[in-house]
């Protein structure tokens, strides 16, 4: 067809498709996107059945970090698939419902007949790769359709294993639709910091990319723990320690109570650690138990409703392990994640990455535990205890979660004072009212009672 205008019009001259023509151009790409997509397996994952409260096999809803990352992931992602501006970049562990929500945006897209493109990223490079044997396509209009989809969708970014080729064709599609603004979804379980630097670069721009972070746990998995290789919550003697099994104590007072305590410093000469021992008396009185009591609650509450911190203070065997760890059972009970570590392994944990036998990168394992959504810090020590980087990585954790109010649980055998001692500066966030509870746990400490044999029988 030739249109009808004046020498010197834009259309003078040219020849285009006529409007029936084109509207069957325009469905044939629609429907070679979607031969190429993985729709047709994912035509039920819709917004209306995405679950905002977590996996349906918990025992109970998620924790409220947990629920708000999904609500805003629901809401951006709504408002994407209506708008189709910008790109959208989905984060999160396996299975936490970055591919739903992606699904969800492109099955809707699909609806209103726009061209559309959803596949997986090894996929997409396999597509390319066979185009080159395909008599019914070429390699550049297989890339050509790719590249320039109204709205592109690519799933499992970075479980590709790419070769040099690969690599250069992820990153010229990216590019391309960069440049031109297309409307864009990635989803990946990778840190920004583990995806190559110039693809990084542009999904690190704010004013194109809406990065989002889903929290929750993997919804084929509900009952692990994050961290299991980490986390003490998955040990034996740990796992019995809940609020149901927690006894109060009432009956212990006027009991005295005989123990060795162990004061912990660094030596004068080198950098090892100088145990101080010392046999103390001491019984068991109403305000003791007054004090336990509090704490008991504390962490009741905290349980039930983890915002801010939760410190708890006290000698050891007094009972501020059980409360964490029962703290840790109960979130993971309802559905939400834990991670419960004693800092020095948590330290050691992170240490291991440096190793050549680990796949894993330091920057991973650093970024899930500040990120992790119910951190817990057992057997917190002296600032003098460990080396500057020991401390100084432990101070990023800290102040990262502090300031973006993800609940955290510590616990340490040092008094107030002494704990104002050796970190000020932490010690000055922690009271802080509004986001952080103290408790005192100074109990004498714990001794179960060996239980009695049957009498023998006498003649």
């Amino acid at each position: 067809m030739r249109w009808d205008v004046p020498l010197g019009h834009e259309k003078f001259g040219k020849v285009e498709a006529c409007v029936c023509r084109a509207s069957d151009k325009a469905e044939t790409a629609r429907n070679r996107l979607y031969a190429l997509s993985s729709l047709e397996h994912l035509r039920h994952l819709t917004f209306e059945n995405f679950r905002t409260t977590g996996n349906p096999k918990a025992k109970n809803v998620i924790s409220q970090p947990e629920q708000e990352s999904l609500h805003k992931a629901m809401e951006r992602c709504l408002d994407f698939a209506r708008d189709l501006n910008g790109w959208i970049l989905l984060e999160g562990t396996y299975g936490c419902g970055k591919t739903h929500l992606a699904a969800a945006i492109a099955n809707q897209v699909v609806s209103r007949g726009k061209p559309t493109l959803f596949i997986t990223v090894p996929d997409l490079l396999d597509s390319l790769r066979m185009s080159y044997d395909n008599p019914e396509t070429t390699f550049e209009a297989r890339f050509n359709d790719i590249r320039n989809a109204e709205l592109l969708v690519m799933d499992d970014f970075g479980t590709q294993n790419a070769t040099g080729w690969g690599q250069e064709k992820l990153f010229q599609i990216i590019n391309y639709r960069y440049i031109n603004k297309l409307p864009t979804v990635i989803t990946t379980n990778l840190i920004l910091d583990e995806i190559e630097g110039r693809i990084r670069s542009r999904l690190q721009d704010d004013e194109m990319v809406e990065h989002i972070r889903i929290l929750t746990l993997d919804y084929r998995h509900p009952d692990e723990t994050s961290n299991p290789g980490l986390s003490m919550l998955a040990m034996s003697d740990i796992k019995t320690m809940t609020f149901k099994n927690w006894e109060d104590r009432e009956n212990e007072i006027g009991h005295e109570i005989v123990t060795v305590t162990t004061t912990e410093r660094k030596g004068s000469s080198d950098y090892r650690s100088v145990k101080d021992k010392e046999i103390v008396r001491e019984k068991v009185t109403a305000a003791h138990i007054k004090r336990l009591r509090e704490a008991h609650d504390a962490a009741a509450r905290y349980a039930d409703e983890p915002n801010g911190w939760l410190v708890l203070l006290g000698p050891s065997y007094a009972g501020k392990t059980h409360l964490a760890a029962a703290i840790g059972h109960y979130r993971m009970g309802m559905g939400g994640q834990a991670v419960m570590a004693d800092v020095s392994v948590l330290l050691d944990y992170l240490k291991q990455t440096f190793r050549p036998s680990i796949d894993v990168s330091f920057d991973r394992r650093f970024y899930e535990i500040r990120t992790t959504p119910l951190l817990i810090l057992d057997g917190f020590k002296e600032s003098n205890m460990g080396t500057a980087w020991a401390e100084d990585k432990l101070y990023q954790i800290l102040n990262h979660r502090f300031y973006n109010n993800l609940p955290t649980v510590i616990t340490s055998m040092m008094t107030e004072d002494h704990f104002a001692v050796n970190h000020p500066n932490l010690w000055n966030k922690l009271l802080d009212p509004t986001k952080c509870r103290v408790c005192a746990v100074d109990m004498p400490p714990y001794r179960r009672q060996k239980p009695r044999g049957r009498a023998k029988k006498t003649a």
